[in-house]
């Protein structure tokens, strides 16, 4: 099994004061559920393979909807990268997506006027 990852006290320090307050029920734990959202998407996995000792996969999915959609995570960023200066290493996306195999035959059916040739499907 996987070894758990949790940030430490001091990671959390400089992180929580952008938490959203909580309103009437405590949180579960806010230092097993972010460590459970880095884990995941540190590691690219789906949301139900996150290891049990984060806790509820539901819990940590719902958690990142929610917060992201607050700008949670934007402000923990922009903080974060404040501290830093002029890097001399230089990161590029690698990203890479698979097209269905219908995509390409809608630009020769004129299906996307915009950019493409053909004449429109009528």
């Amino acid at each position: 099994m996987t070894e758990m990852i949790l940030l430490s006290e001091a990671q959390m320090a400089r992180i929580s004061p952008f938490f959203p307050l909580s309103h009437g029920i405590p949180r579960v734990d806010d230092r097993r559920v972010i460590s459970g959202i880095i884990f995941v998407i540190r590691n690219g996995l789906r949301w139900r393979d996150v290891p049990p000792s984060y806790g509820p996969h539901k819990t940590i999915y719902n958690r990142f909807i929610r917060w992201s959609e607050l700008g949670v995570f934007g402000r923990i960023f922009l903080e974060l990268a404040k501290g830093g200066g002029e890097t001399a290493e230089l990161m590029i996306d690698a990203t890479h997506l698979k097209a269905h195999r219908t995509a390409a035959s809608l630009l020769k059916k004129g299906l996307f006027p915009g950019i493409s040739d053909a004449p429109r499907v009528g």
